[in-house]
């Protein structure tokens, strides 16, 4: 049976059409109007789909020749909402769908095809028993208004005016509330409306009408019940044949793209991945190439943050060169007139929010092989100034004799930064992941996250001069050669096993998302915002530099026309400044090293960390516990002011219990709760107990809260003010370890050993110890544990401290 007739079955299936009569479901027949009479008067562009637009009635019209011959759509936002929090952002491209149009009597559907399973065999039955099992999906439909010539001529506005962007969707999963679309007060933009050879390009205003109650919208919009955005649809030719794709492999340092192939031997997975890449053909021996990768930055980037963005985009060319290409990457300036949302032209955003947030870099692929048809890549322009925010705090330079100086050398240090974040960004565009590892290697790669190198200078002062990496490292100069470099015919697989081969040789490791954003994860190498090849000297190092800029913290770390109130918002990622790193240290407690593999590498298995290494980790994690560590200098704690009038603070700020006072012990609280965060993650205290049980050498869960309960209820600070942090820190470590018992994500036996610990800690805190602010804490503490564990649901647990959000940095 072919595509149409599958279609015409589908379609009477669900009661849409009649066998006997070629009409649409209202009983139209074909329309005798010819194509240049209903459009006379009208702009025509021809192209990919002929465009006609309809001034007078605000409609567009396409005029269709092709019919069941697929394309692809793709949905960007040229103007958008302006919110990290819900995610919708200027230049925002979705994934491709592959799909064509079908004409039935007098109505044409548009079909999404269902490319997520297939049978990739030359059998047309077994192709045919997949496709047939799997449902596709109408996206649109309308009536055919004229035709002739061959032509089909059709209103596309209802399609234009509708959310094929999932803009709706999106509202509703950030809690904002049900919106819909307007069509009273949504319209294309006939302006916008091109068609090119290969491409057509269609825009329309949308107008979303909903109830206004949700924060964020509230945040961006004049009128939050009516939230007017634009959205962009690419109708694009698919590739021409000739591009041969890559099989993934995951330790390749790609994205993939993948299917279910039904069609693989019985012995074979499935499931089949492939990395996602540009094409690129040489057309001499030197290795030029027919078309060149080039990434195009948005016209509305202010200097000097353009000038870093194409420099740090532009570092990828070197890759290219030592992969066998000629000029076959560049980044450059968007040319004067181009629709930046053209599918053409591959594109660097710089998008504006309320509040700073994650930038983006997404390849735009071809579904059927992972051909990459469009790199698109999302900057927000708020997180350069956290970067700024934080040299500021760490020089404090506005009081100081080399005051310009030490200002501009904050700039440089966000400048650098920036460079770092474009090539970062660009390289997720050209299908390479996160590398989480690379760190331990320096500039290892700019697919790590970074944090800021510090350097002491000898009158006890810090530098932020080379802060940042510059150019690419090992480990992205050869997932430049695995993703795209071409080998002799038959020598491709063997070569790059070679390329992996070497790079492991080289020191290099390889962890992605998956193994590194939870806090519980084990592996010790993959870590964000880490940095230095041993942790634990990393954070020595850390916890050093920290106390130099909280020693030297002033008014200066504020520009003399800041209201002073904002001294807070710059105390934050400072008091928090080895929050990454003791996300690190903790990854070694019950930590396990392995690695992305293929059964044919030789490289299963997981490695403990040694129980020496992971027992120094348990010691500095509690030491953060501390009101060594928490304790706030007096010089600091004396200078910290109010918001002026007007002004408020923000999510920036810690929180306070004081108002309007900054409240020290909410400080403490909040980095408490991010070791204990870590520390008390299950899965880590699960990993503790079974590692324990295979070698007693092994820290157990038993010995970690030991040393936690040694560490912070049982210590004795000198003064009444440490005395009130440690407190307010030892509430938080009680508070910490009920709220892991309650969530019953131990298993039974590390939650029995849990609770034993409890009881010992109960014994020792019902002691009378210590002045009579501790006692009266310590006497609680033994009531709130013993009440616990008799009854748990007779317990009403406090929340745990807000943590201010520290990345992305």
């Amino acid at each position: 049976m072919n595509r149409m007739a599958i279609g015409v079955c589908a379609l009477l299936a669900l009661g849409m059409c009649n066998a006997g009569a070629v009409e649409t479901a209202a009983g139209k027949a074909a329309p005798a109007v010819t194509v240049a009479a209903a459009t006379q008067g009208m702009a025509h562009q021809p192209g990919f789909l002929d465009v006609y637009r309809d001034e007078a009635k605000g409609r567009v019209l396409l005029g269709l020749r092709d019919f069941d011959q697929p394309f692809l759509l793709l949905s960007s936002l040229p103007a958008a909402l302006g919110s990290n929090d819900i995610g919708l952002d200027r230049g925002q491209s979705s994934e491709s769908h592959r799909v064509e149009f079908r004409r039935i009597g007098a109505r044409v559907y548009l079909v999404e095809d269902n490319t997520r399973f297939r049978a990739a065999t030359s059998d047309a039955d077994e192709a045919a028993s997949v496709r047939e099992a799997f449902p596709e999906s109408v996206l649109w439909a309308g009536d055919v208004i004229a035709q002739g010539q061959g032509v089909a001529l059709v209103d596309a506005t209802s399609l234009l005016v509708s959310d094929r962007h999932g803009v709706a969707a999106r509202l509703e999963w950030a809690k904002q509330g049900r919106y819909e679309v307007d069509p009273q007060r949504s319209a294309p933009v006939l302006a916008q409306a091109r068609s090119f050879p290969d491409n057509t390009e269609l825009e329309a205003m949308l107008t979303f009408k909903g109830p206004g109650e949700g924060r964020y919208v509230r945040d961006v919009a004049m009128d939050a019940q009516s939230l007017t955005l634009r959205q962009h649809l690419s109708f694009v030719r698919l590739p021409p044949p000739g591009y041969t794709p890559r099989a993934f492999h995951p330790a390749s340092g790609g994205l993939s793209v993948g299917w279910v192939d039904f069609a693989q031997p019985l012995a074979a997975s499935v499931d089949q991945r492939v990395q996602p890449r540009f094409r690129l053909e040489k057309i001499d021996a030197a290795g030029h190439v027919r078309k060149p990768i080039v990434f195009y930055l948005d016209r509305g980037t202010p200097e000097p943050v353009r000038s870093a963005l194409l420099e740090g985009a532009n570092w990828w060319r070197s890759a290219f060169d030592k992969a066998g290409f000629k000029d076959a990457f560049r980044a450059e300036l968007l040319p004067e007139g181009v629709d930046p949302m053209d599918v053409r032209y591959n594109l660097i955003s710089w998008a504006h929010r309320a509040t700073r947030g994650w930038s983006y870099g997404q390849p735009i692929v071809d579904p059927r092989t992972g051909e990459i048809i469009r790199g698109n890549v999302t900057l927000g322009s708020q997180r350069v100034r956290q970067d700024i925010l934080i040299a500021e705090t760490l020089l404090a330079p506005y009081d100081k004799a080399d005051s310009a100086a030490l200002a501009d050398q904050a700039q440089q240090m966000a400048l650098a930064r920036l460079r770092q974040l474009g090539a970062h960004e660009v390289g997720h565009a050209l299908g390479f992941a996160h590398n989480f590892a690379a760190s331990r290697h320096g500039n290892g790669s700019v697919m790590d996250y970074p944090h800021p190198l510090l350097k002491a200078n000898a009158d006890g002062t810090l530098s932020l001069a080379d802060a940042y990496g510059v150019g690419l490292g090992p480990w992205d100069d050869f997932i430049v050669a695995h993703a795209y470099a071409q080998f002799a015919p038959g020598d491709e697989q063997a070569a790059l096993a070679r390329l992996r081969a070497a790079i492991v040789q080289a020191g290099y490791a390889y962890f992605s998302d998956q193994d590194t954003r939870s806090p519980g994860d084990a592996e010790p190498d993959g870590l964000l915002w880490d940095s230095g090849p041993d942790t634990l000297q990393t954070f020595d190092a850390l916890l050093t530099a920290r106390a130099t800029a909280l020693r030297g913290f002033s008014a200066g770390v504020l520009p003399p026309q800041r209201q002073v109130g904002e001294l807070e918002a710059r105390l934050v990622p400072l008091y928090l400044l080895h929050r990454y790193q003791t996300e690190a240290v903790a990854r070694l407690l019950g930590g396990a090293g392995y690695a992305y593999a293929t059964a044919g590498d030789h490289r299963a298995g997981t490695t403990p960390v040694a129980a020496a290494r992971q027992r120094a980790a348990l010691a500095r994690l509690v030491a953060t516990l501390g009101a060594d560590t928490l304790a706030l200098p007096t010089s600091v704690l004396d200078l910290l002011t109010p918001p002026a009038g007007e002004y408020a603070r923000n999510r920036e700020y810690f929180a306070t219990r004081m108002d309007p006072l900054f409240d020290p012990l909410a400080a403490a609280a909040a980095a408490a709760a991010q070791t204990t965060l870590f520390l008390f993650a299950p899965e880590r205290l699960n990993r503790l107990a079974w590692q324990h049980a295979r070698d007693a050498q092994q820290p157990g869960v038993a010995d970690t809260l030991a040393a936690v309960f040694a560490g912070t209820w049982q210590q004795a600070p000198r003064g009444d003010a440490a005395a009130a942090v440690q407190d307010a820190a030892n509430w938080v470590v009680l508070d910490a370890l009920l709220h892991v018992l309650d969530e019953g994500k131990l298993h039974a036996q590390v939650a029995a050993q849990v609770r034993a610990s409890l009881q010992q800690w109960q014994g020792e805190l019902g002691k009378a110890r210590g002045e009579a602010p501790a006692r009266a804490s310590r006497s609680a503490a033994a009531d709130l544990i013993a009440r616990y564990l008799a009854d748990p649901k007779s317990v009403t647990l406090r929340p745990l401290p807000t943590i201010p959000p520290g990345a992305p940095i």
